[in-house]
């Protein structure tokens, strides 16, 4: 079934969604990392729409979502949480499956032990635990506030092409998409990404919002931690620790990439599948 993209007035923004699979199917938030869109999820919603509902939202401030005009409030994970909630309330879903990459990630566990408390029936997450090391922090802090801009899709390809080389293996036609769903044109007619910058200003405003290990405590749904082999964001101490506490999740090391995964091949597309037909105890 083909994607279908619509646009959702939530908290005073409005909010671009990508759905694929049918409206009656089980429904699956596929939530992106922190400057990314949710396109990042085409592969995996398009092999999974035989099965669910797979909701594929932009946050506010990136891609097709509005920016928002009160960024030091609206770019936080206390927000996002309650955006995600009206959301959901929006598509009229109740309980749903959760698939968060990074920042999507941290999402879950906000908003499954808060604003989603009961309507998460399982989390996965996607390289990103309760905790961020320091120097991932500033790096990812240093860089999504300065985005950079080129003259042509081609520059602008090549340097996703060695940013995202962490993201383990991508054919040429998966680079070109996420150059091409990643990009937005300034009025001088440069390319540049595809988020408001802004959106850095919640390192420096909400230092601790990553920081999220009383949230994972509460959780009890069923819970996956994919962690790239190579990731310098998902610590492996870390991750062994999730699996001693809360939601006492199940982690899967995926060979051959770092932060983080971009679930877009068979392999790891298997272990969401997998995982989100496992069955729970309600």
């Amino acid at each position: 079934m083909h994607p279908r993209s619509s646009y959702h007035r939530i908290l005073g923004v409005e909010v671009h969604v990508v759905t694929w699979g049918a409206d009656t199917a089980p429904p699956a938030v596929l939530w992106h990392g922190l400057a990314r869109t949710g396109r990042d999820f085409d592969d995996l919603a398009a092999a999974l729409s035989d099965t669910y509902r797979l909701i594929c939202p932009d946050t506010p401030g990136r891609g097709f979502s509005q920016w928002s005009a009160a960024p030091d409030t609206a770019y936080c994970m206390a927000s996002y949480a309650r955006l995600a909630a009206g959301l959901l309330d929006a598509l009229g879903l109740g309980r749903v499956r959760w698939v968060g990459t990074s920042m999507g990630g941290a999402l879950g566990i906000l908003a499954g032990a808060t604003t989603l408390r009961g309507r998460l029936s399982h989390l996965l997450l996607n390289d990103i635990g309760p905790t961020l090391p320091r120097p991932a922090f500033e790096r990812i802090r240093d860089y999504v506030g300065q985005p950079p801009d080129f003259a042509t899709m081609s520059d602008f390809e090549a340097w996703l092409r060695t940013i995202y080389q962490p993201f383990g293996a991508h054919t040429d036609a998966q680079w070109r998409r996420m150059a091409e769903t990643s990009s937005r044109r300034l009025p001088n007619g440069r390319i540049t990404t595809h988020y408001d910058p802004k959106i850095a200003r919640q390192f420096a405003l909400y230092p601790r919002d990553f920081e999220q290990w009383e949230a994972y405590d509460v959780l009890a749904m069923p819970t996956l931690v994919l962690r790239g082999e190579t990731s310098d964001l998902l610590l492996s101490e870390v991750a062994a620790a999730m699996g001693g506490r809360g939601p006492r999740a199940a982690c899967v090391t995926v060979p051959g990439c770092g932060h983080a995964p971009a679930l877009n091949v068979p392999a790891q597309i298997g272990l969401v599948r997998d995982f989100l037909a496992r069955p729970t105890a309600d």
